[in-house]
């Protein structure tokens, strides 16, 4: 009695153990597949240990952004000293407007960007390494990359499968079957494609620079695409929410709505895209929501983000991946 009580106590410690580490795995422990530095002597090829996912390479600069050929006539010398308003900013490449607006009794940001180029149109990770678990502030990411206009993008790094190509580079090439993405090619187009249907080889062969695989998408050649009953995974009805568009002029839109505040109560994934649509979006996709939230401009952060703690505005930012920003 005494040998079967020690092996089952010995079993469920072992459990345990194990139950923690996942845990640990899954939420804490930082790995890093590779990095986004490199060289032009150094094609970039980085594989993740953990699924054996082998990922495809591109050139980068000294800088560790990737070299491409989009807005080859673009020149970043012809730009002239930046006017910098509250709401504003215009130098001649780089044009961004903020608006608010009060939606459903919620605070929704949104900065209309024209751009002479759109390899101004970029992503950034966090401490500027691929990886799983390693997160910054929507704020310090922007920082670290002399962002004009950051939003949060799609936390890859709490996910397993999802197409990650980012800057021209393919870093994760494990699909997942249910999965759209939003994917901004090199002329500065968005696309909306299933990750059942399409292989992130012939992406980058199409010419995709960035997919974004979170979703869902909201609006598709100016329809919605989603519903009142659609939501992300157990997200509430009413959310902060992030999400991108582009008009059919060209013009992007960065969105962010606030929610879980006594002053704003959010949107439902349908609430916003009716609202990318009333904005002229013909392709709007949504990002990761809720404490991820955030909008960045010149440094500062413009929204109220609660930081996952429902009630708790004042600037906490939650932890996250990556960014979408708008620099050089």
């Amino acid at each position: 009695m005494i040998r079967k009580h020690k092996t089952l106590t010995a079993y469920f410690l072992a459990l345990a153990i194990f139950t923690t580490y996942v845990m640990l795995d899954t939420f804490v422990i930082t790995r890093v597949y590779g990095s986004a530095e490199a060289t032009d002597a150094d094609r970039i090829e980085v594989t993740q240990e953990d699924s054996g996912q082998g990922v495809a390479d591109a050139d980068a600069d000294a800088d560790g952004n990737s070299q491409n050929t989009r807005g080859a006539d673009a020149d970043d010398s012809a730009a002239s000293d930046p006017v910098i308003t509250a709401d504003s900013y215009s130098d001649g490449n780089i044009s961004v407007t903020l608006n608010e607006y009060t939606v459903n009794d919620t605070a929704v940001h949104v900065a209309e960007v024209s751009l002479v180029s759109p390899e101004y149109l970029k992503t950034a990770f966090a401490e500027g390494a691929y990886g799983r678990n390693v997160t910054e502030a929507t704020s310090e990411i922007s920082d670290s990359v002399d962002a004009i206009l950051a939003i949060n993008g799609d936390f890859y790094g709490t996910q397993e499968r999802g197409y990650v190509i980012r800057n021209g580079v393919l870093y994760r090439s494990e699909g997942s079957a249910d999965r759209e993405d939003l994917v901004i090619y090199d002329d500065g187009s968005f696309g909306i494609i299933s990750e059942s249907e399409v292989s992130a080889e012939q992406l980058i062969e199409d010419g995709a620079v960035q997919t974004l695989s979170f979703g869902p998408a909201l609006v598709q050649d100016g329809e919605l695409t989603v519903d009142t009953d659609d939501e992300v995974g157990r997200a509430m009805a009413s959310n902060p929410r992030t999400a991108i568009g582009v008009r059919e002029d060209g013009t992007y839109l960065f969105v962010v709505s606030d929610g879980r505040t006594e002053e704003s109560e959010g949107l439902s994934l349908y609430e916003l895209a009716e609202f990318m649509q009333e904005m002229g979006a013909v392709t709007a996709y949504n990002l990761d929501g809720g404490g991820s939230s955030t909008m960045v401009f010149n440094g500062t952060v413009v929204n109220d983000p609660t930081g996952g703690h429902a009630g708790h505005g004042s600037g906490s930012e939650r932890s996250v991946s990556d960014i979408v920003y708008i620099g050089y």
